[in-house]
């Protein structure tokens, strides 16, 4: 019997492939900024940076599926690359940037950890019901929930946010305490945004 070729992981990449490596090193340069904040001094220019980077990894994220299209190239081994990226740079960065900008309560970081278990959530259903809800082309038709990368939206709120030096104590909406713990309202966006990735709305895919 002839032995199984090994599986090689670096000469199985494609071109798109590397770019969504680019979208992970995005995300988990947002990941270092946020944490590079939360180092005494404070100084915001360090989250601003973590929010710049997840747009950055927004783009890549585009461009990874439209070069994939334009090789011909698209496989499996992209598809779940792009799901892993796409946790970092869109579930687990924002969360953490919403974190160091002062969303600290027990109750914002329940919220924060639903937000990103979401996410993951919704990525892992589409990857196992892309190939039902493909036309006969191959193509996803439709998202159902809406897509994990709309947390740039978020991230741009934060940065506004930054910008104008609402965070920490001075978080717009104020913090409340309940029960044990602290709340901070605007943390709630997180929990809709959550919601909405994990229901069934039907989102035509463009």
């Amino acid at each position: 019997m002839s032995t199984p070729r090994r599986f090689s992981m670096i000469r199985s990449f494609h071109l798109a492939d590397w770019i969504t490596i680019g979208n992970a090193f995005c995300g988990t340069g947002a990941l270092f900024a946020a944490m590079s904040y939360l180092q005494v001094p404070a100084e915001p220019w360090r989250l601003l940076l973590a929010c710049a980077l997840v747009p950055l990894a927004l783009v890549l994220d585009v461009l990874d599926g439209k070069v994939a299209r334009w090789r011909h190239v698209a496989s499996p081994l992209g598809r779940e690359l792009d799901s892993l990226a796409d946790v970092i740079s869109f579930g687990v960065a924002p969360a953490a940037i919403a974190y160091a900008a002062g969303m600290q309560g027990g109750w914002d970081r329940v919220v924060l950890l639903y937000f990103v278990a979401c996410g993951v959530s919704r990525l892992a259903r589409f990857n196992v019901t892309a190939e039902t809800l493909s036309d006969e082309a191959g193509k996803v038709r439709y998202f159902e929930g809406t897509p994990i990368p709309t947390s740039v939206v978020l991230v741009a709120l934060l940065a506004v946010a930054i910008w104008q030096g609402r965070i920490g104590d001075a978080l717009w909406g104020g913090a409340m305490t309940l029960g044990p713990w602290q709340l901070h309202p605007l943390v709630l966006l997180f929990a809709a945004s959550g919601s909405l990735m994990i229901s069934t709305l039907r989102i035509p895919k463009l």
